[in-house]
């Protein structure tokens, strides 16, 4: 028997990648090696910055090199694209256009889960990279949801907790950076939360728990499961 295997996109960053697979493990119930979900993945830490192409504006567009690993990808067997980046997900025009297999948008399916529970006009406290504001990667998204999004008071200090993260894995401060933010986002009416930085999936044990949240890469591992598992002989 064979099943539909997804190429992922990784590096962005190594660790994330790593719990992706990981969040995907924790999705089969397995009694053997056999019974787990096949993956391809192209790690690449060298894709250039996201934050230096979208924040700093001094870096090169990482479009080009998430296209080339897309149709590496395809090439090498995915029926389908995955990417644990939410701010690599301002490039995902670049993504589609390079293959003719699907690509699992993490933004669209996480937006998706949430207006399931949500009334329309509700906001969501977006917990990420100044970067994924400042290129509108859940904008579209929120709006055909009828959602609104608000984000944390201070973005520097968000930016600074995933520059850590990156450099030295989680540490005391960086979980209570997440914290304060979260608890910012619920006094200011956020009615659900986003763990949209796979750096911060990394510590979303740190959330107080008074609202509800989502890790957008728990939406994704679920998005590969569910399509390794459709329509495979």
């Amino acid at each position: 028997m064979t099943r539909r295997r997804v190429g992922i996109l990784g590096g962005m960053g190594p660790e994330a990648t790593i719990l992706l697979q990981q969040r995907v493990l924790a999705t089969v119930r397995a009694v053997d090696d056999a019974d787990h979900i096949p993956l391809l993945i192209d790690m690449n830490p060298q894709v250039p910055s996201r934050i230096a192409h979208l924040i700093e504006g001094t870096g090169a567009d990482p479009g080009p090199v998430l296209a080339a690993m897309a149709r590496r990808l395809e090439a090498a067997g995915a029926s389908a694209l995955a990417m644990p980046c939410n701010t690599a997900h301002h490039y995902a025009p670049d993504i589609e256009a390079a293959v003719s297999i699907p690509f699992l948008n993490m933004i669209d399916l996480s937006v998706g889960r949430a207006m399931c529970h949500l009334n329309k006009g509700a906001s969501i406290g977006i917990l990420a990279s100044p970067a994924v504001r400042l290129a509108g990667v859940f904008d579209a998204p929120l709006e055909r949801a009828g959602l609104m999004a608000l984000w944390p008071e201070d973005a520097g200090r968000m930016l600074d907790a995933i520059r850590t993260i990156k450099a030295e894995g989680p540490t005391p401060e960086t979980r209570r950076t997440l914290e304060d933010a979260a608890e910012d986002l619920a006094s200011r009416g956020a009615a659900h939360l986003f763990v949209a930085c796979s750096e911060f999936s990394l510590i979303a044990d740190a959330l107080p728990g008074a609202v509800p949240a989502t890790d957008t890469v728990d939406v994704l591992a679920d998005a590969i499961h569910d399509h390794t598992f459709t329509n495979w002989s």
